[in-house]
């Protein structure tokens, strides 16, 4: 490991960029198209992501690492201990001038902070919760801040980070427990659901005492917890917050442990002012003498009746391919985490290799970026459509279709239930026809109770044809040409989605415009397009 020191602030920034460009805030990874000398853009620097807001808008974000020392050797990180590589660390102030300064010039509108593991969980935490504190209090700071939460780290931290951050998150990482155990061996599974568990009773608790409901709303109705075995993978038990952590306390039960030897807290502030010269634990060592260590950071106990906690909600990240879970354990890890944790996203990021080890799967087509596309696909499903993941996929059939999305897939398999009436239909069954979305459907349903809709209606409200016009009626009547045949359907619909999906693995590849739908010749050009081109009346 080379640690670096005496480095300028830009230095830092180009380093903890680039360490963190594999924490995802938004559904987009994998792609390396490097700048070019007169090309505008590159997707393999980092630096600022975009993120989507609740409303629609897009968000720009300051993404960091606070440092990429880390005393864990997972197999698939890029700032495993074991790795020689670079390493550096912010301080909070530098963070806080990083922020404003990209604020004041417009370049982002937040933040994205997460971090490695420095000394050990708890003591990082306190760094995050410092930078945190200033940010908020001393810059006055109020833009959006996404923050990860560390597993291990001392509870009342990750509560008094909730209170300042506008989302947190911690990562899965891996769908099973045995997975991490293969290639995270210093991570355990408890540990991470832990903080996933604490995070949600705060942000239960202070929609309750605020008097608004912000728990997540899960769009889809159920009353069963998850697919059969589902238990086993992500047990609520398992992760119950220590007793009291998010209940009113007198003040004189605030305590958290601290790393040894620090110098003494700002009483301003509440936080600390740095590292005394000399203090480098091991990390045993570290653990050892610090429950011997208490400092006096209080919080008022009436924190939750003043300010929000989590007020954008929590999310988590899986990695995608690292490990041979297929994608049915995959969505039924993400089912079981939005109705359990009442988790807001479920992120996915197909594995790069940037490691080499034994333990590691080999990749010769590249990332599975269609896999991981397909992912947020059935992931929209599970939160806005209601399905469920043993609807989408099974035992049986536990991977998605490569040439269809899932919903697509799942209405060929259930052609019993088709044609659907658009002038009659629910909302829910409106929900589950292919090219019909959430806005869509309610469109539909407002707009009937005028009159009866055809398929021009149709289209004005956003229903797309394409996919949509063989699974519906309106009136009674098909769409022209369209029939309800499972081969004939599949032919139409798989050259549409071999397209797309030709276009998702292969981002950084161009090919010449075509007058005639043509690409790869899976659609070959018709008599009546010869003719029509030749007599030049396109």
């Amino acid at each position: 490991m080379l640690i670096q020191e005496n480095l300028t602030i830009q230095e830092k920034l180009k380093i903890l960029t680039d360490a963190a460009k594999y924490d995802v805030a938004c559904t987009s990874s994998g792609v390396k198209r490097r700048g070019k000398a007169g090309s505008i853009g590159n997707t393999s620097e980092a630096g600022i992501c975009h993120s989507f807001a609740a409303d629609g808008r897009c968000i720009s974000l300051l993404k960091i690492l606070f440092t990429n020392q880390c005393i864990y050797d997972c197999k698939y990180c890029v700032n495993r201990c074991t790795n020689d590589v670079v390493r550096t660390a912010f301080t909070p102030d530098e963070v806080c001038k990083l922020t404003i300064e990209f604020y004041r010039r417009n370049y982002i509108e937040g933040l994205f902070l997460s971090s490695g593991i420095l000394y050990n969980a708890t003591y990082t935490m306190e760094q995050i919760y410092e930078t945190m504190y200033k940010l908020r209090n001393q810059w006055n700071f109020n833009g959006y801040i996404h923050v990860k939460a560390i597993p291990g780290a001392d509870p009342e931290l990750v509560e008094r980070v909730g209170f300042l951050a506008d989302r947190m998150s911690v990562n899965l990482e891996l769908p099973t427990a045995e997975g991490l155990k293969n290639l995270a061996p210093g991570k355990t599974r408890d540990k991470i659901l832990s903080p996933m568990r604490q995070i949600q009773q705060g942000i239960s608790v202070s929609s309750h005492l605020l008097g608004y409901d912000r728990e997540y709303k899960k769009p889809y109705s159920t009353k069963h917890a998850g697919f059969a075995g589902g238990a086993a993978l992500i047990d609520p038990k398992l992760a119950q917050a220590p007793l009291g952590v998010l209940e009113e306390r007198d003040d004189s039960d605030r305590s958290v442990g601290r790393v040894p030897d620090l110098q003494p807290s700002d009483p301003s502030t509440g936080i600390t002012t740095g590292i005394a010269a000399g203090t480098i634990a091991g990390t045993t060592a570290g653990a050892a003498s610090w429950d011997a260590h208490k400092s006096h950071l209080v919080l008022p106990a009436s924190r939750y009746k003043k300010s929000a906690f989590v007020p954008a909600g929590q999310s988590t990240q899986m990695i995608v391919g690292a490990t041979p879970e297929n994608d049915y354990q995959m969505m039924s890890v993400t089912q079981a985490l939005y109705r359990n944790f009442g988790l807001k996203r479920v992120f996915y990021s197909a594995y790069i290799p940037v490691n080499e080890d034994s333990s590691l799967p080999s990749l010769p087509g590249g990332p599975p970026l269609l896999r991981e596309h397909r992912l947020y696909q059935a992931d929209w499903l599970l939160r806005f459509y209601g399905f469920k993941a043993e609807e989408l996929l099974s035992e049986d059939k536990p991977n998605f279709n490569v040439f269809l999305d899932p919903k697509c897939d799942w209405a060929l398999r259930h052609l019993e239930g088709f044609p659907v009436e658009v002038n009659r239909a629910s909302y829910d069954e409106l929900l589950r026809v292919p090219g019909m979305g959430v806005k869509s459907a309610v469109r539909i349903v407002s707009a009937r109770s005028a009159g009866k809709l055809g398929f021009e209606d149709l289209k004005k409200l956003g229903v797309v044809l394409k996919r949509a016009r063989y699974f519906i009626t309106c009136s009674g009547r098909m769409m022209e040409g369209a029939r309800l045949d499972q081969d004939y359907i599949t032919n139409c619909l798989i050259g549409d989605e071999r397209r797309a999906a030709w276009d998702i693995e292969h981002k950084d590849c161009f090919r010449q415009l075509s007058l005639f739908d043509d690409m790869h010749m899976e659609m070959p050009v018709t008599d009546e397009d010869q003719y029509t081109a030749v007599l030049g009346n396109l």
